[in-house]
């Protein structure tokens, strides 16, 4: 019998040997280079939780033999499979997970490791002995041997199937939740969207959902790697959501507005960030007041896309049942407990899809407004020759994160400083570290941030975060859209007025979508959108071609006034 070679990938793996053999016309063929030995796990003590789910917690590895036959006139088979086997019990007579492996190693993510802790029946929080074995395989019709057993130790965390985790656009935790009672994999609750707002969701055991990777496919979810992610109607505000696992679909509900009757009447104000709704009024008393809630939604899904308007209109009304509430499709009464008389607070609270609450509290409960616009104050004494003022702004584009965002000349002798509101010098951030194009912020520090080199800047400032970054704006800016092409390569050039952009594009007719303004090439997220000749910095697509026909035309934008022209 020839011997085969052993060729070692890993200096401390012993490879992996199988024997096993066919018979073809009576003759036995003896495969030599298939007996059984180890591979590799990396770890043997393993906890999981929701914090390393995301991460890699265990490697496995192996080596595919070269095969020799017995036979030298026949050749070997060069096809060989190896299977990863997982079970609870050290000789695999039952409970086995079997996957197939790609390549010469295998590695399972928390996420992975604890659904497979789930399906074998382990108990949350309890350290339990998991067996790993490989199974190797060159046919259909041909025994399989196996390798060494391995012992891991896992305590899984406990998958709860009936909460879905609103995920960011680059899929990190925001704190917002759906809720699903049943575990049934249908997801519901409130959410304060921004418009145009960009998520995913995760279910408990990891599985993270998006938008079918396809055009015209709104409101199709898909759990599929390279899904897009799933994106909110304008305008934004109050949406009822239902992501539904099981068909495959989602739909949002725009509350635009909720009216309270009965013993308290008016019309309540969203708070979006909270996502809850209040109303502030004086009370005659203190005592049980009995009141309702109702309002007209708008319902977005596969059947009616995500332009506005939304066809569909849906009554949004709650109950009171068992002390909880619930959404009905008339509104029934409600009781709550006024505290005293005189100003009062009633608060729909929805954040929570698992706990809706309604309450009144004493005083007005109103949140303070978020300011629309900041000031920078310093980056253009080289252009005025003098002092500093309050005329260059940044506008508001993302009130979870209090994120401002524009476009400025700058020329700074002394540096400059964020201000919150107009001709107040006192309430300002100056840097906290970093350097001239990214760091971190404080509020009435001693430094000044610190002054780029002249030139055209989008500025992203974070008051939540306390961030800044700065990106130069080069000579050109992209057109992304016309024609449906979004390939960076139409462009705008810079004119003699800093921060404008002016170029003539030829186009065959109408797109589909409209088009957007990027600021660096290949970079999708920094970018400007509008309507109705006005930028909006991460704004929704410009519609105004959808009315062109074929022909040139002369686009000029203005990303520091936030305007653009189309002749």
């Amino acid at each position: 019998m020839n011997i085969v070679h052993i060729l070692k990938k890993y200096p401390v793996v012993i490879l992996l040997l199988l024997l096993t053999a066919c018979e073809e016309d009576g003759d036995k063929i003896y495969l030599s280079g298939l007996e059984a030995s180890e591979f590799i796990l990396t770890e043997t003590d393993i906890l999981l939780s929701k914090e390393n789910a995301s991460k890699i917690v265990l490697s496995a590895a192996w080596k595919n033999n070269t095969l020799v036959v017995s036979n030298p006139d026949m050749g070997a088979p060069d096809v060989f499979t190896a299977y990863l086997q997982i079970s609870t019990q050290e000789d695999f007579s039952s409970n086995v997970i079997e996957t197939e492996g790609t390549g010469e190693s295998k590695a399972y993510t928390g996420a992975e490791l604890n659904a497979i802790a789930r399906n074998l029946g382990l108990v949350p929080d309890v350290a339990t002995p998991v067996y790993f074995r490989l199974r190797g395989s060159i046919g259909a019709n041909m025994e399989s041997a196996y390798s060494g057993v391995k012992t891991v130790y896992i305590s899984p965390y406990l998958i709860d199937m009936t909460v879905g985790f609103i995920l960011d656009k680059d899929k990190q935790q925001t704190g917002l939740t759906l809720a699903s009672p049943d575990a049934d994999g249908i997801y519901t609750g409130f959410v304060g969207a921004t418009s145009w707002y960009n998520f995913f969701m995760e279910e408990g055991d990891g599985k993270i959902w998006g938008n079918l990777a396809a055009d015209g496919s709104a409101f199709l979810a898909s759990s599929e790697e390279g899904s897009w992610n799933f994106w909110y109607p304008e305008p934004g505000g109050c949406y009822y959501t239902e992501v539904n696992t099981v068909r495959k679909r989602w739909s949002a509900i725009y509350l635009p507005a909720l009216e309270v009757s009965g013993d308290i009447t008016g019309e309540m104000t969203f708070d979006r960030p909270n996502t809850r709704w209040y109303y502030v009024f004086n009370a005659a008393s203190a005592g049980t007041a009995t009141i309702r809630f109702s309002g007209q939604g708008d319902e977005y899904n596969y059947e009616t896309g995500d332009g506005a308007p939304a066809a569909g209109k849906v009554t949004i009304a709650f109950a009171q049942e068992n002390g909880q509430l619930v959404l009905t499709g008339a509104a029934g009464t409600i009781s709550v407990q006024v505290p005293a008389a005189g100003e009062c607070t009633l608060i729909l609270d929805l954040s929570d899809p698992k706990n809706w609450t309604c309450e009144v509290t004493s005083g007005s409960e109103e949140p303070e407004p978020v300011a629309p616009e900041v000031y920078v104050i310093g980056i253009d004494d080289g252009i005025t020759g003098g002092g500093w003022n309050f005329d260059n702004k940044l506008y508001l584009y993302n009130e979870d994160n209090l994120a401002y965002a524009g476009v400025l000349n700058v020329h700074s002798l002394w540096g400059y400083q964020i201000g919150t509101e107009k001709d107040n010098w006192g309430d300002v951030y100056t840097q906290a570290g970093g350097d001239a194009y990214s760091g971190t912020l404080e509020f009435k520090g001693q430094n000044n941030l610190a002054a780029p080199a002249p030139g055209v800047y989008l500025f992203d400032v974070s008051l939540k975060n306390l961030t800044y970054a700065l990106t130069a704006v080069g000579d050109h800016v992209y057109v992304n859209g016309l024609d449906d092409k979004w390939e960076f390569n139409q462009t705008l050039a810079a004119t003699s007025v800093p921060g404008v952009y002016s170029g003539s594009i030829t186009v065959s007719g109408a797109s589909s979508y409209g088009f957007k303004i990027y600021l660096v090439q290949n970079n999708w997220n920094m970018l400007f959108g509008g309507s109705d000749g006005k930028l909006t910095y991460g704004g929704a697509d410009i519609p105004d071609s959808n009315s062109w026909s074929a022909g040139t035309y002369t686009i000029t934008v203005d990303l520091v006034n936030r305007t653009y022209t189309i002749q």
